[in-house]
C-alpha cells in the first residue's frame, strides 16, 4: 500500500495544559486522523484527500479567549511512518506488567507483552485513555468471555483480551488505515480469537458479548451507549474511554438510563477510563 499525502498542522499552545488536550479532544471531530505532542502544544495530520481549506472552522477553542492557539502547516508527501515511529516510539510499562513495543525493540519478558507497529493509527498505549484502559483490563477476568473492542486503532486492547484468554474478540474501527494496520498487529501477536472489521456500531446487529470496550470520544459515546448496553449479555461489562473528566457525569446519566452502572474509574491528566456493569 503506497504512502498517503498528508497535510501537518502544528500548533503551540498557550497554556498548554489543558489547552492542548482540548484542542486534541476538537480535533479528534474532524478529519485529522493522527496527533503527535510537541513541546509547545500538539502536531495533527489529515489526508490531503480529505483536507479542505474550512477544516478548522468547527475548533471552538481557535475562538477562545482563555487560550492562545497559533500554527504552521507543512506539506508532508510519501511519508515513511515506519521511520517516524521508530525515531519516536517508546516501549511502555504499564503496572510491570504489560508492556508495549514496537517489532523494533527487543523482548522484555512481560507477562503480557504486546508487539504493535502503530504506523497512524491511534492506541500505542501511550495517551492516556489507552493506557487507563490496559490497567482496567488486567484486572478483570476475561478467560472464556466474547469481547467488543469498538474504535480498535492499532487492535492493542483486543490484542490485550485475546492474550487474557477471551473466546472471541470483534476489533472495530471506522478508519481504512486503522482496519488495515490493525489485522498486521492482530497477525504479529499470532491472535487467533480476533476478527478485525470496518465500520461503526451499524455493524453490531443483534451479536452479543460479555465485555465492550470503546475508547472513542465523548459525542459517539453518548450516542452508542443504548447500542452497547442491546449487545451486551446478561451482567456484562462496559469499559468507556476517551473523555474527561467532567464528562463523567453525562457519560453515567446515559449508562444509569440504559441499565449500566458505574463500579469505579480511573482518571490520568484529566482523562477519564470508567467501568460500568449491567445490572438487567
Amino acid at each position: 500500500m503506497s504512502n498517503p499525502h498528508y497535510i501537518g498542522y502544528h500548533f503551540t499552545v498557550t497554556p498548554k495544559e489543558p489547552g492542548a488536550e482540548i484542542l486534541l479532544a476538537e480535533l479528534s471531530d474532524t478529519p485529522f486522523e493522527s496527533f503527535e505532542e510537541t513541546e509547545g502544544g500538539i502536531s495533527a495530520f489529515v489526508q490531503k484527500k480529505f483536507w479542505t481549506e474550512d477544516i478548522l472552522k468547527d475548533v471552538p477553542i481557535l475562538q477562545s479567549k482563555t487560550f492562545q492557539v497559533s500554527f504552521t502547516t507543512q506539506d508532508i508527501e510519501q511519508v515513511n511512518w515506519n521511520e517516524v515511529w521508530e525515531t519516536n516510539f517508546e516501549p511502555i510499562d504499564v503496572d510491570g506488567k504489560c508492556h508495549i513495543r514496537a517489532p523494533f525493540h527487543p523482548p522484555t519478558g512481560a507477562e503480557f507483552e504486546i508487539v504493535i507497529e502503530p504506523k497512524m493509527s491511534f492506541g500505542t498505549g501511550h495517551h492516556e485513555t489507552t493506557f487507563s484502559m490496559i490497567k482496567l483490563l488486567l484486572e478483570e477476568d476475561l478467560k472464556g468471555k466474547t469481547v467488543l473492542d469498538m474504535g480498535s486503532g492499532t487492535a492493542v486492547l483486543a490484542i490485550l483480551a485475546d492474550i487474557k484468554g477471551a473466546v472471541s474478540i470483534d476489533a472495530i474501527d471506522i478508519d481504512s488505515w486503522c482496519y488495515e494496520n490493525g489485522i498486521e498487529n492482530v497477525q504479529r501477536n499470532n491472535c487467533r480469537q480476533i476478527q478485525v472489521l470496518q465500520g461503526d456500531a451499524s455493524l453490531l446487529g443483534t451479536k452479543k458479548y460479555d465485555v465492550i470496550i470503546a475508547n472513542i470520544n465523548r459525542n459517539i459515546l453518548l450516542e452508542d451507549i443504548s447500542k452497547y448496553a442491546r449487545n451486551l449479555n446478561r451482567n456484562g461489562q462496559l469499559f468507556l474511554s476517551g473523555f474527561y473528566q467532567s464528562d463523567l457525569k453525562d457519560i453515567e446519566a446515559v449508562c444509569n438510563e440504559n441499565g449500566l452502572f458505574l463500579q469505579g474509574n480511573l482518571e490520568k491528566n484529566n482523562w477519564i477510563a470508567a467501568k460500568f456493569d449491567l445490572t438487567s
